[in-house]
């Protein structure tokens, strides 16, 4: 396994993470452009940045909570902590104790328990190319791509068209080929 940088992660969540997605940018609001640091967001963050950031970053965190309900629950129990993953969503993620990130800076790799999802080819291949990603991927296909020994997987950006349900099944299928 190997370490990309020691740089501070940046972005939304629990520091005590077990999934973490990467995606490249940042919502456009002036209190995010700048954060250098890892927010545990509050109670009603999201919403706020759906509605100032359009149903762009809606999807995002739509996607991100469908994503979590459909992990293997044998290794994950998101769909454990709450009735629904809208219900998640509004009240569990990306905060204090929510075990999940949604990184802007690059991954960090070496921790075992750690799951590091990369939201889009594009993306992963800029952190490549930048050499801010080190690990082995084996491309699957022009969407996913997998390295089981660094538990990183690269997947569709978290649009619904870009992440149907049929693709979310296979990321989760993935996820279960890690650990098996």
């Amino acid at each position: 396994m190997s370490v990309v940088n020691s740089a501070p992660l940046q972005g939304f969540g629990d520091d005590a993470f077990k999934v973490a997605v990467y995606i490249e940018k940042r919502p456009p609001m002036p209190a995010w452009q700048q954060l250098d640091h890892l927010h545990a967001m509050q109670p009603g963050q999201i919403n706020e940045i759906n509605q100032a950031c359009g149903n762009g970053w809606r999807k995002v965190f739509n996607v991100y909570g469908k994503v979590l309900f459909a992990l293997p629950s044998e290794y994950y129990d998101f769909a454990k902590r709450a009735s629904d993953w809208q219900s998640y969503r509004d009240e569990q993620l990306l905060q204090a104790h929510s075990q999940t990130t949604l990184l802007f800076s690059p991954p960090i790799l070496g921790k075992p328990e750690q799951l590091h999802i990369i939201a889009g080819r594009t993306h992963a291949k800029q952190l490549i190319n930048d050499g801010l990603l080190h690990c082995q991927l084996t491309w699957l296909d022009d969407e996913f791509a997998i390295s089981k020994s660094d538990k990183v997987i690269v997947c569709p950006y978290f649009d619904y068209r870009q992440l149907s349900n049929i693709k979310i099944a296979r990321l989760s299928q993935l996820v279960a080929d890690i650990f098996s």
